[in-house]
């Protein structure tokens, strides 16, 4: 039984991704599953933008790449702006069947003062939600 078919990985091209990457091609290999890399670029110039594309573009071509090699069926998105809006965005009116992320890690408080894109996603999307955080 397929239960996952398509799966978006929001990744933040650190080394926390190592996590989720792992994860996602084990379910992806189980279910026979295509899997999306998106990456939101969040810049405050054009500069700043172009520079974090081109690193984000090297990190997801990577990804996608082991993925192939894996027989797994991926593609790349970059986005730029704020990271949950875009994601929730992504989500909106596709066919994903799951969202996979990797935490930092933060502790309670500093999930208060610094926010955190996967609380704001995971209570305004209705398919499941994969956190991953970082080995320790």
């Amino acid at each position: 039984m397929q239960v996952y078919k398509k799966i978006l990985v929001a990744m933040d091209c650190s080394p926390v991704d190592d996590a989720i990457i792992e994860h996602v091609t084990a379910l992806a290999l189980q279910n026979n599953a295509e899997v999306c890399l998106l990456h939101v670029v969040h810049s405050h110039t054009l500069d700043q933008d172009r520079a974090l594309r081109e690193r984000a573009e090297a990190c997801l071509q990577s990804r996608c790449e082991t993925l192939k090699a894996r027989n797994i069926m991926a593609r790349i998105l970059i986005r730029s702006g704020e990271p949950d809006k875009e994601i929730l965005q992504e989500i909106e009116g596709k066919d994903y069947d799951l969202v996979a992320m990797a935490t930092h890690g933060h502790r309670f408080i500093a999930d208060i003062l610094f926010g955190s894109v996967s609380r704001t996603i995971k209570h305004k999307i209705s398919i499941p939600l994969l956190l991953i955080g970082p080995k320790r």
